[in-house]
């Protein structure tokens, strides 16, 4: 290999990490999630409501991106209330998150992927 192609590979590979961990820095902790649903955390699939009907996490209550700004109030009044978010991939529910802390929401979390999620909300937490 040339140096210009080393040189396209390494860059290739940092943009590839920095967005992968650009992405994971924006995650709630495992440990942390289970700790806000033992304090009454309401979760929230950001789905659209098809996604959310071919397959979702019992529990979670479902509230479209795309509905977030008209339906937030009705559902969680008090902005201090926790609340954990997940989509498919975690960029829906990061988009939510950024959000309903633009509109005042001070304990919003985001729990990424639906598989994820389901790591976290089924998962016993380890004694």
């Amino acid at each position: 290999m040339e140096l210009k192609d080393w040189v396209a590979l390494v860059v290739a590979v940092a943009v590839v990490a920095g967005f992968v961990m650009l992405q994971r820095s924006g995650l709630v902790a495992a440990a942390e999630a289970r700790e806000l649903l033992r304090q009454g955390a309401k979760v929230f699939d950001v789905r659209s409501p098809q996604e959310f009907a071919a397959r979702h996490l019992p529990g979670v209550t479902n509230l479209p991106l795309d509905d977030l700004p008209s339906r937030i109030a009705r559902e969680v009044p008090d902005k201090n209330s926790p609340l954990l978010l997940h989509c498919q991939s975690g960029a829906r529910s990061g988009s939510a998150a950024r959000l309903l802390r633009q509109q005042g929401y001070t304990r919003v979390f985001n729990l990424g992927s639906l598989a994820r999620a389901e790591a976290i909300l089924t998962t016993p937490p380890k004694q």
